[in-house]
């Protein structure tokens, strides 16, 4: 699958969700609502409290990565794949005002209601990007934190998104994200559809390929920690409206497909062992 094809898929469905902002559930294509097993009750009524309603509403992810990891004053946070910029509010707050939280974003919809949103909440500390995530345009070693919920399976070049990463974090900079895995084989049309892939299905990994890619890229620490995983019901809820056989499909989804939480550390420079650092 072309990676600029599938850009341009996961643009053009993303937008379409932006565009009608507050009227449909998402990680997946179609309007599952607030009943959408992977994206239901993430984040807690303390912390959604004063957000704009819209960074709530087209918040489509699978896992609340701001929970993963301890942000500290004046640190500086990216958000790959910021969508309606829930995750980059939440994380701006935790940082304060000697902080900064970036969002990176690839579709101009979402970037508009992000901006709207930061607008919305006040956020100073706060920059949403655009670009993709196989290129980011940031520094090297100029970020502490990457966070990111639920956006880098849909990369065909995920080798590249975690190098990527690897690159603009400092020293001892840690990368803690949410993402779907999938926990041995799954159906072979499943992988090849395009609509489970921008519904954040069929373009996931296996959880300890997702750790390998991680160690491949130069990370240690890493951890892959499945956290909720989806049964028959819920995998006929990922298959309905994608033209599957749906009572032949899903029995062979149970229990295979995951959010997990993903942990990792880039290392201190003395020890650095990634593509990007040594010689």
């Amino acid at each position: 699958m072309a990676d600029s094809h599938l850009q341009d898929v996961v643009r053009e469905k993303y937008g379409e969700i932006a565009r009608s902002a507050g009227q449909t559930g998402c990680c997946g294509p179609t309007a599952r609502g607030s009943h959408d097993p992977i994206t239901s009750e993430l984040y807690s009524a303390e912390e959604t409290a004063g957000l704009p309603k819209e960074a709530v509403t087209v918040s489509l992810g699978c896992g609340n990565p701001t929970a993963l990891i301890d942000l500290h004053q004046g640190q500086t946070v990216l958000d790959l794949g910021s969508g309606g910029g829930i995750d980059v509010l939440l994380s701006a707050k935790r940082v304060g005002p000697a902080g900064k939280v970036y969002g990176l974003d690839m579709t101009d919809e979402m970037l508009t209601v992000a901006r709207d949103n930061q607008r919305k909440a006040g956020a100073t500390n706060v920059e949403f990007l655009k670009g993709t995530i196989e290129a980011i345009p940031l520094p090297d070693q100029s970020i502490d934190v990457i966070i990111s919920n639920c956006v880098i399976n849909l990369s065909v070049d995920k080798d590249a998104v975690l190098r990527e990463a690897f690159r603009v974090l400092k020293p001892n900079g840690r990368f803690a994200v949410s993402d779907v895995v999938v926990r041995g084989e799954i159906p072979a049309d499943v992988r090849r559809s395009m609509e489970l892939w921008v519904g954040c299905v069929a373009g996931a990994l296996g959880d300890q390929e997702y750790a390998s890619k991680l160690k491949a890229a130069g990370f240690v620490d890493v951890d892959v920690e499945p956290w909720r995983v989806y049964q028959i019901e819920d995998a006929r809820a990922f298959l309905a409206g994608a033209g599957f056989d749906v009572d032949r499909i899903a029995p062979q989804l149970e229990g295979k497909v995951a959010s997990a939480f993903i942990r990792a550390r880039k290392p201190e420079s003395k020890s650095c062992c990634g593509p990007t650092c040594c010689s």
